[in-house]
């Protein structure tokens, strides 16, 4: 009976962390589709205008939208998950993605319909932002709540290696489009494939997740009576203080707004005068990620050696560092030297936070509010960032000085904070999973730690963390 119930609580683990792979892959395909197109076509196409800065802020502008609705989505799907499962809200999180992803492939252009154009395309990012905002939250939930004893790090951090994953496909799909395609073609036709194509996610979406059972930390609570009514007025009221810590430490979302939004448009948009073609800027992206999704899994292993706080420390610090050579690279046309600093920047050092937080933030919170706390501090750090390409064009336009300066002097204040925030917080590691949220929760002993974890990796233990 006990063999029995260890197989099927480690085939869960498997399913768990494949599920929040590949459902982060495919929902951040659709996020990052629209993050390139705003770059390097919807200034063109929905955004016309005689000024180009102005079509360049614009359309970028529009990317932060989309996390404006961030907030409102993870108050509601935060609930959702808290009450409901965690199950059942990221299968609602797939269909808005999908489906919202799709209609932007559908959309007219401002030359055929003038201003409704820009108006369909704002609602649109509206319902992306709003769908995204419970994937992160729900999919480290889960993971977390189904994984063995002492790899909490290891195996939640599959949920930001199916994120890069994601990245890297929705470049894919967009170079060959952009090298081989007319110009005239793929401003009029070409970009639309790529959000047509989100009709294979939802239908894979679904598949993949409706094979994952609910989380036994979140069907314990339901068996208690435990599960709140009011799981965000109880998030505020207990844990207001590690909600403001992630909501600073999610200000690092700076080092990919840098190296893949406003990177592009300084790197390939007209206006600033670089030059880059953009099927070869789209490239450095996709190197810096294909690299990212295998260091991931090895800072998320260390994580479970070492604790979760030094990866995110000296993650944020040396990431916003090489903010500014990344810049630099650009501003000096040298490619080559754009790609390595956007590998070690983005790729290598980043990864110390983006490996960890999966773990670490659903860890800081107790169960019963853990969906809602994450997703709601979370998405507020990354609104908060997703306005800055739009400032960063603003402060640094086209024809300004010192523009690697300007914005990487900005970028790095904010991995400081992070950092910060990063150090003020409690280690979690090596603290029991229905003792997580609680701040006078005592570890365990390193060496009951490390001969428990060790247990369970052999398959001695049955799967509780």
């Amino acid at each position: 009976m006990t063999t029995t119930r260890a197989i099927h609580d480690r085939s869960q683990s498997k399913k768990a962390a494949a599920s929040g792979w590949i459902g982060s892959a495919l929902e951040y395909y659709d996020f990052f589709i629209y993050a390139t197109a705003a770059s390097l076509i919807f200034p063109q196409i929905f955004f016309p205008s005689e000024n180009p800065t102005v079509a360049i802020i614009a359309s970028l502008a529009t990317y932060g939208v989309g996390y404006v609705a961030r907030p409102i989505g993870a108050f509601v799907l935060g609930h959702w998950g808290d009450t409901h499962g965690r199950k059942t809200v990221l299968i609602v999180c797939m269909f808005l993605m999908g489906i919202s992803t799709m209609a932007v492939g559908l959309l007219p252009t401002y030359h055929q319909v003038g201003i409704l154009a820009p108006i369909l395309l704002v609602i649109l990012r509206l319902v992306q932002g709003f769908a995204v905002a419970g994937e992160i939250s729900g999919a480290s939930s889960m993971i977390l709540e189904h994984a063995p004893f002492g790899r909490r790090g290891f195996y939640a951090s599959f949920a930001l290696q199916g994120v890069q994953a994601g990245q890297i496909l929705a470049a894919a799909v967009f170079l060959p489009l952009a090298a081989y395609m007319p110009t005239e073609a793929f401003n009029s036709w070409g970009w639309r494939i790529p959000f047509l194509l989100s009709f294979f996610v939802i239908v894979a979406g679904y598949i993949i997740r409706r094979e994952v059972d609910e989380t036994p930390a979140f069907a314990r609570e339901g068996e208690r009576g435990e599960t709140p009514r009011s799981p965000i007025v109880q998030a505020i009221k207990l844990s207001w203080r590690d909600m403001l810590r992630v909501i600073c430490m999610a200000l690092m979302n700076v080092i990919p707004v840098v190296a893949t939004i406003f990177g592009a448009a300084y790197a390939v948009q007209p206006a600033y005068g670089i030059g880059f073609a953009k099927d070869v800027y789209l490239w450095i992206p996709v190197l810096g990620n294909m690299l990212a999704i295998f260091v991931i899994p090895f800072v998320g292993n260390l994580s479970d050696k070492v604790g979760r706080k030094p990866p995110i420390v000296v993650g944020a610090l040396l990431s916003g560092l090489l903010a500014f050579g990344y810049l630099y690279a650009i501003s000096i046309r040298n490619v080559p030297l754009a790609i390595l600093l956007s590998l070690l920047m983005w790729g290598v050092v980043y990864q110390g936070y983006n490996a960890i937080f999966p773990s670490f933030y659903p860890e800081l919170f107790p169960t019963r509010t853990r969906v809602s706390a994450m997703a709601i501090s979370q998405n507020i750090g990354t609104t908060i960032t997703a306005l800055l390409p739009a400032l960063f064009a603003t402060v640094a336009p086209p024809g300004s000085d010192n523009i690697p300066l300007t914005v990487g002097a900005i970028a790095f204040g904010i991995t400081v904070i992070a950092a910060l925030a990063a150090v003020s917080a409690r280690e979690t590691y090596r603290i029991r999973i229905d003792d997580l949220g609680n701040p006078k929760a005592v570890p365990m002993p390193q060496a009951d730690y490390e001969r428990q974890r060790a247990e369970a990796a052999g398959g001695a233990a049955a799967v509780q963390t």
